[in-house]
Order: C-alpha cells, then sequence, then structure tokens
C-alpha cells in the first residue's frame, strides 16, 4: 500500500482518528510557535547563554530549550486527553523520555563519568519492557525473527541509549540536530501510518509536532539551542519510537547518517588526533573545519560552503536514508 493510499484509507475510514493525529500533531506545533520566545527571553535574563562559534561576530544565543519541547509536548497532550483517550504505553514513553531529558540537565550540572552516564541512560528506557509488545524483527534476506526476551531486555534499551547519544553527538551548526530529528520522526510516523498501527506512538507524535516548532526558531540563524536535554530527550524519542513500533532495521537505515559520524569519531579517538570541537569562519563567511573526521566537516573540509550550505548537505543526506527506510518491511 502506498503513503497516499495509507491517507485516503485513514481519512475514509477512520475520520475520527484522522483529527486524533492532527491534533496531537499541530497542537504542540502551534505551542511551541506562541511559547518559545517567552522561553528564549527567560533564558536570556538567567544569563543560560552558549557562544554561537559559526558567526562572525562573538554572538551568544540562550541554550537549554530542550525542557521547552518536553513541556510544551506534555502540555499539548494533556489538552488532547481531554477528548482521546491515549494507550497506557504513551504515558510509559513518556516517563522513558523525561527520565532522558532529567539526564540531559544533570549532564549539563556535572560531570559524572562516561561510565556512569552509560549505566545510568541504560536502566533509563527499563520501563518499556514490559509494554514492548514488538518482538519480531524483519531482517533482509532471512524474513522475520522473534527475538523474545533478548529483544527486551537487551535490544530495548540498548537501541534507546545508541539513539539518544548519536543524536547528541551528530550537531553543532544552527538547526541541524533538530531539522534532522524532525525528518527521522515524520518518516517513522509516515511508516507508522502506512501499516496502521499508532496507537501507541500518540505521546511521539506529540513531541514530535512540539519539536517541529522548535526548530523553526533553532535553524539558521539560531535563536535558541536544545542543548543536552533536547538532544538526549529527543535521541531517546527516536530510539523508543523504533523499538516500540519494530522498526528496528528500517530505523537503522535512517540513523545510518550518525552511524557514520560516530565511527569517524571512533577513527578519531583511536588515532589520538588533537581535540577540536569546533571549526572556524573565514572572512569570506565559508567554514574552515579542522579535519573530515566527522560527517558535518566533510563537505566544509574540502568545499569553501557556509555553515547554512552544511546544513543543508546534511538535511540531504538523512533525507536520502528516510526514503531508504520509510520502504523497507
Amino acid at each position: 500500500m502506498s503513503i497516499i493510499d495509507s491517507f485516503i484509507q485513514l481519512i475514509a475510514y477512520q475520520p475520527f482518528l484522522a483529527i486524533e493525529i492532527v491534533s496531537v500533531l499541530f497542537l504542540p506545533f502551534i505551542g511551541s510557535i506562541f511559547f518559545m520566545p517567552y522561553f528564549i527571553r527567560k533564558l536570556i535574563e538567567k544569563n543560560l547563554v552558549v557562544r554561537d562559534f559559526y558567526k562572525p561576530d562573538k554572538k551568544f544565543v540562550p541554550t537549554g530549550g530542550g525542557i521547552a519541547i518536553i513541556l510544551i509536548s506534555l502540555l499539548g497532550l494533556s489538552l488532547n486527553s481531554l477528548f482521546f483517550k491515549f494507550e497506557t504505553m504513551n504515558y510509559v514513553i513518556l516517563v522513558v523520555i523525561s527520565s532522558f531529558a532529567l539526564f540531559g540537565i544533570l549532564d549539563d550540572m556535572i560531570d559524572i563519568g562516561r561510565a556512569s552516564k552509560l549505566l545510568i541512560m541504560y536502566y533509563c528506557s527499563y520501563p518499556l519492557i514490559q509494554y514492548v509488545t514488538h518482538t519480531t524483527v524483519a531482517f533482509p534476506l532471512l524474513g522475520y525473527v522473534d527475538l523474545g526476551s533478548i529483544y527486551l531486555q537487551l535490544i530495548v534499551p540498548t537501541y534507546v541509549l545508541v539513539a539518544a547519544n548519536l543524536i547528541n553527538m551528530h550537531s553543532g551548526y544552527n538547526g541541524m540536530s533538530s531539522g534532522i530529528s524532525v525528518m527521522i520522526l515524520m518518516s517513522l510516523i509516515i511508516k507508522s501510518l502506512i501499516i496502521m498501527d499508532i496507537e501507541n506512538i500518540f505521546s511521539i507524535i506529540s513531541i514530535t509536532g512540539a519539536t517541529f516548532g522548535f526548530y523553526l526558531f533553532e535553524r539558521y540563524p539560531s535563536k535558541i539551542f536544545w542543548g543536552n536535554i533536547g538532544s538526549l530527550a529527543i535521541g531517546s524519542t527516536i530510539g523508543v519510537f523504533i523499538v516500540v513500533q519494530g522498526f528496528v532495521v528500517s530505523g537503522f537505515i535512517m540513523l545510518i547518517p550518525h552511524t557514520i559520524n560516530f565511527l569517524l569519531y571512533a577513527y578519531w579517538k583511536i588515532r589520538k588526533y588533537p581535540i577540536a570541537k569546533f571549526g572556524k569562519i573565514r572572512s569570506d563567511g565559508t567554514l574552515e573545519v579542522p579535519n573530515p573526521l566527522t560527517l558535518k566537516w566533510i563537505l566544509p573540509y574540502y568545499m569553501r560552503v557556509n555553515e547554512k550550505q552544511a546544513t543543508k548537505a546534511m538535511f540531504i543526506v538523512t533525507g536520502v536514508f528516510c526514503v531508504i527506510g520509510l520502504f523497507v518491511p
């Protein structure tokens, strides 16, 4: 069944469900557009700002906007719950994602060590285990394989942990991380609509709407950054979405650019090259980066491009893999 056929069937045979999806998606989106200026003012007043490195002047931008995404999505889902009834899984998902967001706040406040971070975040997703219903994975060539308790006890927490960290690592340009995350989340929502399995993901649809609204403020030139709170929360949202819906293979395909970015980083660490978190900006506005060992730096390392162009290139790369993942069983 094609995407268009799925939408037509949904509207024709389940108009109430179509209204529910639209409401859950767009209410947080509108809420983000309405409330984000308020959050920006408050963060500036509290001096919660960081430098925007790829600008000619020493510009500082408020950070920590990820908490606004979570709060607005919670508000949107709460208002929608007055009119629609949601499955229990939606609230379990919110607990997991909120746990990752809280850990993001902790990560911004104190350095608890890499090993402790991984251990804590691993168990943040444990509430999902008793509620996940999909344990069968469709592998190319092998077909469908029911992984049972291996899926629940190992793949679920590991996948969510890895996805959260991959999203956290693949960032650095205005609007890149949030924009890419919206692309992946929307692709996963469309995939769920194609198979008509959306009852357990309304909370994620709400977060997607809020994230989309946030992206409008974080895109170039950024008025706000989402910080570790946002990257870990939305990264965990993507991981939770994939394991709850059983999109392990197609989800992995959508995250291939993030995986490549991690492998480049691993090579960088193994070879013990000098640490460099940011590049520089030339007088003509193009980016000057120290090496091609992170995905977002490959294009500017070999070509003279500005931040906006480099970000668009990352969108195109992710878009290609999202389309491929969309049509994988």
